[in-house]
């Protein structure tokens, strides 16, 4: 078992070692073997190269192709596939940022093609397979990349820039949006109403340029792209 990113081999290395994976990591910066997959007929995976978001927000980041969108792909040693999955980003998964097939669904598939000894025939791409999370409304995204940013600017939840997980980040970040909003409360009861009133117009006019970025920089596949 292999995983393959599109990062350096150093940030695949962390990765397994950050995550305490038992299997290899494999940096693919160049999509060499992501290319070789492609050319064999066996997975071909989408690819975006807008990642000035990420790379902006942190500059040991490299994707001097653009990085590949999540795949899984299991042959045996006659070269049969096994299953194949790979995602479509849309803006509902956060342009590929989240749902992916479960680890035992993915288990269960593979044994079952392993017993079909007799079959001779490739597994299709499987297009629904039992997923682990669900896409988070796109204001909801947002809010919660504005939140890890201090409310700011949005500032994604990569493993490279904090010592916590996403997962821990994305929860915390959830537990600012409520104070945040309860400051803006108690300032309207405080403060001068007109003072308020056009600090939130201009904040507002910001985080209205920040959702048109953040909207436009998430890769969307159309279904007629994906067929």
């Amino acid at each position: 078992m292999y995983a393959i990113v599109s990062e350096p081999q150093r940030l695949a290395d962390a990765a397994k070692s950050e995550w305490e994976l038992s299997f290899d990591t494999i940096g693919d910066p160049h999509q060499e073997i992501a290319e070789q997959c492609k050319e064999r007929g066996w997975l071909e995976l989408f690819i975006n190269e807008k990642t000035s978001f990420i790379t902006n927000t942190d500059d040991r980041l490299s994707h001097p192709k653009g990085y590949f969108q999540p795949g899984v792909l299991g042959i045996d040693s006659n070269k049969r596939i096994l299953y194949r999955w790979r995602s479509v980003p849309t803006r509902a998964n956060i342009g590929g940022a989240v749902e992916r097939p479960t680890a035992s669904y993915v288990y269960q598939k593979v044994a079952d093609s392993l017993k079909q000894s007799d079959n001779i025939q490739d597994a299709q791409l499987d297009g629904k397979p039992e997923l682990d999370s669900e896409g988070r409304p796109f204001l909801v995204f947002v809010a919660l990349l504005l939140a890890n940013g201090w409310f700011i600017r949005p500032v994604p939840f990569l493993l490279t820039n904090s010592k916590l997980s996403p997962l821990q980040r994305i929860k915390r970040a959830a537990r600012r949006v409520p104070i945040f909003l309860a400051i803006w409360i108690a300032a309207f009861l405080i403060l001068p109403t007109n003072w308020v009133t056009t600090a939130a117009i201009a904040y507002g006019i910001w985080v209205s340029v920040i959702v048109v970025t953040v909207f436009r920089g998430l890769q969307h596949t159309s279904e007629s792209e994906n067929t």
